[in-house]
This record gives C-alpha cells, sequence and structure tokens, in this order.
C-alpha cells in the first residue's frame, strides 16, 4: 500500500473522484467532503479532517492512529465496522448523530462540545473519556463501560445504572437525574 505524507487536501470533493487506496500519514483534510464515500481499508495515521462532510462513509476495515475530528458532519457512521488495532480518535464540534461505536474500546476518548443524538454506545469501553458539553438525547448506553467517564458537563442522556458499570463517573448534580 503506498503511503501519502504530509498533504494538505483542501475543498476536495471526493464523491467525484474518491480517495485513492493508500496509508495517509500526518495529512489534514480541510472542508472536504467525504459523504457517502468508501473509506474501508484505507490507514489514517496522525490525521486531522476539519469542517469535513463525513457523513454515512463507509470504514469497514478503516484504521484511524491517532485522528482528530473538528467541526466535522458525521452523520451515521457505523464506527463498529473499523480496524480495532491502535484505534485512537478524538472529536471537537462535530455532529456524530445516529453513529455507531458498539462493541469498541474507546477508553480515554474525547468528545468535546458535540451532538450525539441516537448514538450506539452498546458494549462499548468508554471508561476514563470525556463528555465535555455532548448533547447526548437518545444516545444508547446498554451493557456499556463508563467507568470513570467525566459527564459533567453533557446532557440530555439517560444512562441505567444496573445495565451499565459506572463507577467513578462524573456527573453534575444538573444532570445526575438522566
Amino acid at each position: 500500500m503506498n503511503t501519502i505524507e504530509g498533504e494538505e487536501f483542501v475543498k476536495q470533493d471526493f464523491t467525484k473522484v474518491g480517495l485513492k487506496l493508500a496509508e495517509y500519514e500526518n495529512c489534514t483534510f480541510n472542508n472536504c467532503n467525504f459523504s457517502n464515500v468508501n473509506l474501508g481499508n484505507l490507514e489514517f495515521l496522525e490525521c486531522t479532517f476539519s469542517g469535513c462532510d463525513l457523513s454515512m462513509v463507509g470504514v469497514k476495515n478503516t484504521a484511524f492512529k491517532d485522528v482528530r475530528f473538528e467541526e466535522c458532519k458525521m452523520l451515521g457512521i457505523q464506527f463498529l465496522n473499523v480496524n480495532p488495532f491502535l484505534l485512537e480518535l478524538s472529536f471537537d464540534k462535530c455532529v456524530l448523530n445516529d453513529s455507531v461505536f458498539s462493541s469498541l474500546n474507546l477508553k480515554g476518548i474525547n468528545f468535546a462540545e458535540c451532538s450525539m443524538k441516537s448514538v450506539d454506545f452498546g458494549n462499548t469501553n468508554i471508561s476514563e473519556s470525556t463528555l465535555d458539553n455532548c448533547d447526548l438525547l437518545g444516545a444508547l448506553f446498554e451493557r456499556t463501560n463508563l467507568e470513570k467517564a467525566d459527564f459533567s458537563s453533557a446532557y440530555n442522556f439517560q444512562i441505567d445504572l444496573e445495565e451499565n458499570k459506572v463507577k467513578g463517573a462524573k456527573f453534575s448534580k444538573e444532570n445526575v437525574a438522566g
């Protein structure tokens, strides 16, 4: 597989040309459109996606190693299909509504100011993670490891304490009712 290193992709519409099968290392993608594009079997290492539309992208066997998403639209992504080896992601001001993270190990992941409506975290390990000012309306937490996760500024969530591991998780007095 070819390696593409240190490239900057700006305002490219990958819905027309797709993304070349390669390993992308230290690349930045700014204001690009990937909507409905198959990113399967690609590898992203230390890459940043900023202002991109990644809605409904295919991520079967995609490797995300130390990848940052900033202000991206990411509706309906089936993250459960990614390559879990060395998986490391962070999300800042992203719209992740209707995405599925089930059965992944996302220990220590950071979500900051994200819309995560109807996101599926079933059987997911998000222990020691931070969900800073995130909207979790309708998010599914079922057999989820939330130990030491920080929900203190998250809102609109419901977590069944019997169904999930919550030891050491942080909640604010405003959101503890959920």
